[in-house]
């Protein structure tokens, strides 16, 4: 696989995908007028993540490289139709559109995991994993500033169009990659969603960091909940603070995406999971403190330790799960880790009411810390160190 090629693939639709994903809700704002209908935009793309399990079955059926490009494309063309969203009753169409976008979304994350499993070197795995977190990061530093400014300027058509190019452009970079496939069961053999479970529950590494990665977002819930409140009761700004606390934190992912690759290549992944866990720890307890700079540094340190986790279950699923099974493994995996974290954006939303977050954010820091600690001492198992390969 030619790693240049494919970060330009992750590079391009990356930018289109963020810029997309803000744009959503302000389009329903400003047709509807309705705070409830803009928020259900994070929803229509979110919900397809429950059927992980089942779509990445879907892509240990096909070569997954010629899937991504159809994938791409299938986007491409979909988009435009969202130029025709222009009065609040066709605001439907929109969330169609997204829901479409979300399940295209859950195939493709399945897909390029398993491409990735199986056209690289094991050593390279976490490399490849941390260089593709900071590209998706670094986006999301930039692309909200061009689609902020396109929808002022001229509304969601142009956004729409500009995230379908970034789709085409990614179909053609995934069209020129030549990588080796997994072998792709006969048309006589049964691709069962179950065996994407299995190996996460076999192995006792496997089981341990993805309960870690699905803790750990559960918590960043929660944190991410009380944002508002921090930058109000806490610091004393405007609701536009937090955008300033997102870019900083933004900023540790870039860091902790380099550092990620050349750790696993020294130390276990569950060893990279547990100082992830340790460092968001720190980092959002220290939130509860009514200091600027803290807040600043404490969302750097939440940057770097979250994707941490993330980084290092999904290199230990790539590493220690059969190739054709990868698809569903990672479509399973991706659906246990990142469901909690909706569902506490909805609990944290609930709890900052009623509880204050200088006891809030304090608490689940001392929880994560907890599971630093828990991931730390657990008994190393003699695979835990070396990939395996059933």
């Amino acid at each position: 696989m030619r790693l240049p090629l494919y970060l330009c693939a992750v590079l391009v639709s990356g930018f289109g995908t963020t810029a997309m994903w803000l744009v959503s809700g302000i389009w329903v704002k400003s047709l509807t007028g309705s705070d409830s209908l803009a928020a259900l935009t994070a929803f229509a793309l979110w919900a397809p993540a429950l059927l992980g399990p089942v779509l990445g079955s879907l892509v240990d059926r096909v070569p997954r490289r010629p899937l991504l490009v159809v994938l791409n494309l299938a986007m491409a063309a979909l988009l435009p139709l969202l130029l025709w969203v222009d009065r609040p009753e066709r605001v439907w169409l929109l969330f169609a559109v997204l829901f479409v976008y979300g399940t295209q979304g859950a195939v493709h994350e399945a897909a390029e995991a398993a491409l990735a499993a199986g056209a690289l070197d094991q050593e390279r795995l976490g490399s490849f994993n941390g260089l593709r977190m900071t590209v998706n990061e670094a986006m999301k530093l930039v692309a909200p500033l061009v689609a902020a400014g396109l929808f002022a300027r001229y509304g969601g058509g142009p956004v729409a169009l500009l995230d379908a190019a970034t789709f085409a452009l990614a179909a053609g970079v995934f069209a020129l990659l030549r990588v080796r496939e997994a072998r792709i069961p006969a048309g006589g053999e049964r691709v069962r969603v179950a065996d994407g479970a299995r190996p996460l529950w076999d192995s006792p590494v496997l089981r341990a960091l993805v309960a870690a990665g699905a803790f750990t977002m559960f918590l960043a819930g929660l944190n991410g909940a009380a944002i508002y409140a921090v930058v109000d009761r806490g610091l004393g700004h405007s609701p536009a603070y937090a955008g300033v606390l997102y870019a900083v934190q933004g900023a540790g992912s870039v860091v902790a995406g380099l550092a990620a690759g050349p750790m696993l290549r020294r130390v276990p992944e569950r060893a990279l999971a547990a100082a992830g866990l340790a460092l968001f720890a720190v980092g959002v307890a220290a939130r509860a403190l009514p200091y600027d700079a803290v807040a600043l540094v404490a969302s750097g340190v939440i940057g770097v330790g979250l994707p941490w986790v993330l980084i290092a279950a999904m290199t230990a699923v790539q590493r220690r799960v059969p190739a054709e099974l990868v698809g569903r493994a990672a479509g399973t995996a991706n659906t246990l880790v990142f469901v909690p974290n909706a569902v506490a954006l909805a609990v944290g939303a609930g709890l900052v009411a009623v509880v204050d977050m200088r006891v809030l954010l304090p608490v689940v820091g001392v929880a994560a810390l907890a599971g630093a600690a828990s991931l730390s001492a657990a008994p190393a198992s003699r695979r835990d160190g070396s990939p395996t390969t059933g």
